[in-house]
Order: structure tokens, then C-alpha cells, then sequence
């Protein structure tokens, strides 16, 4: 996908507010039931050093968008991965993951992990082709039984 670029922006901007404001309608469809929540992300966690929040632009249209930040000094934690569902199938999400991993490694990062839920499958398939495997959830998903909780080492 040769007129797909990928830019840094703030987390505040209408842009990223939009884009999150569409996945958090998508995740209210899937997850109706009391309890169900969307695990917020600050704009100091995706601060230049401490993470990034990218947005995918095809030609002048938004795209899609994730975020990576810090969780301690080797683990990185991928947040907010959403692709315009017009725009799905065609590799956006795979190059923002690419993207992800690049700035987790940039900031020092030895592992990625990640929270989805199971009834999000296309993110499941993404991720477990990107080389994640499950694991126990951790943090503020621990008490959390909808989440699906994934990481994996990076390579060097």
C-alpha cells in the first residue's frame, strides 16, 4: 500500500479524538454488557520518550490509528488499534503494528504486550500472526474477564 503514511500526533488532536471516538463505538457494539469497559490511555503516556500515538493516512482520509507506551523500562504496551472498517483488509493495521514495535524498540523496549478482547477476532488474528501468544492478564486488566491479553519478545 504505497499511498499509506503513517504520522506521529498528539492524542488531543480532533484526528486521533475522532478515530478513538469510532473504535470505542465499535467496542460498545461488541461488548453490550455491564462491566465492559475501554481502558483509557493520557496524552503523558504517549509523550515524546515515555510512547507514541500514530495515525495511518491514506492520501488526506484518516485511516486508522495505535499507540505504544512504556510500562516499565523493557515492556512496551500497544493501545488503541483501530482501522476505519471501510479501509480493512488491505494491510493498514499490519504497517501501524509495524510502526509500534519500531518506536517500542526505539524506546528501549525488549517486549510488547497488549490487551484485546475475544470477540474482537480480525485483532486476534492480527496479532497472533505478528508472533503474539496469550498471556495472564496484568495491570489494570487483571480483574478485567473480557480481556485477552497477548505479548511477545522483540527481536533485534
Amino acid at each position: 500500500m504505497t499511498d499509506l503514511t503513517l504520522t506521529r500526533a498528539s492524542l488531543d488532536s480532533p484526528t486521533a479524538q475522532a478515530l478513538i471516538l469510532a473504535l470505542n463505538l465499535e467496542l460498545d457494539q461488541r461488548y453490550p454488557e455491564e462491566g465492559a469497559n475501554h481502558f483509557r490511555l493520557d496524552p503523558e503516556e504517549v509523550a515524546e520518550g515515555r510512547g507514541g500515538f500514530f495515525i495511518a493516512w491514506r492520501g488526506s482520509q484518516a485511516a486508522g490509528c495505535g499507540a505504544v507506551r512504556l510500562i516499565d523500562a523493557a515492556t512496551a504496551e500497544v493501545k488503541r488499534m483501530y482501522v476505519c472498517e471501510a479501509l480493512r483488509g488491505q494491510g493498514i493495521a499490519t504497517r501501524v503494528l509495524v510502526l509500534l514495535e519500531a518506536e517500542a524498540r526505539r524506546l528501549g523496549a525488549t517486549r510488547m504486550v497488549l490487551e484485546t478482547g475475544e470477540r474482537q477476532f480480525e485483532s486476534v488474528a492480527l496479532y497472533r500472526r505478528a508472533g503474539f501468544v496469550e498471556i495472564a492478564r496484568y495491570g489494570e486488566y487483571v480483574d478485567s474477564p473480557l480481556s485477552l491479553c497477548m505479548g511477545r519478545g522483540l527481536a533485534d
